[in-house]
């Protein structure tokens, strides 16, 4: 009989924080409601995540102790890495696929990691974690979890030292130092999230193929323009070039509008989300108004031409001039740019899929799953910290955007554009 097998993906993230000495905690927001009403696959899920964050942070930690910190010569050290290899190990009553690192010694010989013998044990901790978890255990008890995991394979606890929370420490810096130079984006989509009171401004990139990935973050007490070019300066430090045209997706804020044309020039490409746009006109309104007018404006994005979407948001705001002047004021501000796609001539799932932030609204869905359990913020680390950590976890996920194969069109116009603007300095 065949047996099965479940990959896991490479390194499994989670939030981990050092207190005094070498002991270590792990802090988990644990959704009691759920519990309570009989529904603990959210927190089974997350105590899954955890242990298998345990397994790798572990085998690292032994790796760094035998060959030091990757990357780091060290005369004294008794072996180097050797990459590393997906290997069976048991976790919760099943046989995976995990990674695991490699060391090879002064002779040439592979040197084995006790961590990962112990993990192939089926005897290890069979659930443990999980059920103490979903039996009500709390963030602040999770260390004595921590001792019953150790304790399930026979690894002891002084294995697990300040190399362990280094590790993780590192995946998290690992995460917002990567390099931005080999990525070939045809579009960017940028938005906010809020942390009880903490901003962070995210940014996401589409490349050619279709495939999205996150090129970093910034905290702000607001949206401000600091913050924004703070982001993108950074993306420029990691390589991302600011000489290709790229279509800009945004939310709709001022400062983050003025920091892209500060940063990419006053004739870059941008596109204004159209459900924010939306959203704004209907705060403006009475309810009794509001379904209304939301509706014409979204057949007007639904049209198949520049011209005709135009037009017809004209007469939207001629309509509102009269019904309410602010509403109007708001669909008018910025009403170019909520057709940029419809100029470029982009139709179909492309532009369902360019003309608003949805894209990146779902990676905040997982955040705020994660985080949606905080019941106190300390300070702008630990928000940092733990979006990081919700935002590498997402992007695991990701999948090709719906159109992909319509992106050759958009890269057509982002060439014609370029190209325009050489003639015009000429």
């Amino acid at each position: 009989m065949k047996k099965e097998y479940r990959t896991v993906q490479r390194k499994a993230n989670g939030r981990v924080r050092e207190v005094a000495g070498d002991h270590v905690t792990i802090e988990l927001p644990l959704p009691m409601a759920e519990i309570m009403l009989g529904v603990p696959q959210a927190i089974e899920k997350m105590s899954r995540e955890v242990g298998l964050m345990l397994m790798s942070a572990v085998m690292e930690a032994e790796g760094q102790k035998i060959a030091g910190k990757k990357g780091v010569k060290n005369p004294e050290r008794t072996a180097h890495w050797w990459g590393s290899e997906l290997g069976g190990v048991y976790y919760d009553g099943q046989k995976i696929l995990m990674d695991h690192p490699r060391l090879r010694g002064k002779d040439n010989k592979e040197v084995p990691l006790s961590t990962y013998k112990a993990f192939q044990s089926a005897r290890g901790m069979s659930g443990l974690v999980t059920k103490r978890m979903v039996l009500g255990l709390s963030s602040r008890n999770y260390e004595e979890a921590l001792e019953g995991f150790l304790k399930g394979y026979g690894i002891k606890k002084s294995s697990v030292s300040r190399h362990f929370i280094k590790a993780t420490a590192e995946q998290m810096r690992e995460f917002l130092e990567r390099d931005l130079s080999g990525l070939e984006l045809c579009a960017i989509f940028i938005d906010g999230i809020e942390f009880k009171g903490h901003l962070l401004v995210v940014a996401l990139g589409l490349d050619v193929a279709g495939r999205k990935h996150i090129l970093g973050l910034r905290e702000g007490a607001t949206e401000n323009r600091e913050v924004c070019m703070g982001l993108l300066e950074d993306m420029t430090r990691r390589g991302l070039s600011t000489k290709r045209d790229y279509l800009f997706v945004l939310d709709g804020s001022k400062a983050l509008r003025s920091a892209v044309a500060r940063m990419y020039g006053s004739n870059v490409l941008v596109q204004r989300c159209q459900q924010h746009k939306r959203r704004n006109v209907r705060d403006h309104l009475p309810q009794e108004h509001q379904d209304a007018i939301d509706s014409r404006i979204r057949s007007a994005h639904g049209m198949a031409t520049y011209e005709q979407a135009r037009q017809s948001l004209e007469l939207t705001v001629k309509h509102l001039e009269r019904l309410n002047p602010s509403a109007a004021a708001s669909l008018k501000e910025g009403l170019e740019e909520t057709l940029t796609v419809h100029r470029l001539g982009i139709m179909g799932l492309l532009r369902k899929t360019l003309c608003s932030t949805n894209p990146i609204e779902s990676c905040f869905s997982v955040t705020r799953t994660i985080t949606g359990r905080v019941k106190r913020w300390r300070d702008g680390d630990m928000v940092q910290r733990w979006a990081v950590a919700a935002l590498s976890r997402a992007e695991k996920k990701f999948r090709r955007i719906k159109g992909y194969r319509e992106i050759p069109k958009l890269l057509v116009a982002l060439q014609q554009r370029s190209l325009d603007r050489k003639e015009e300095a000429a």
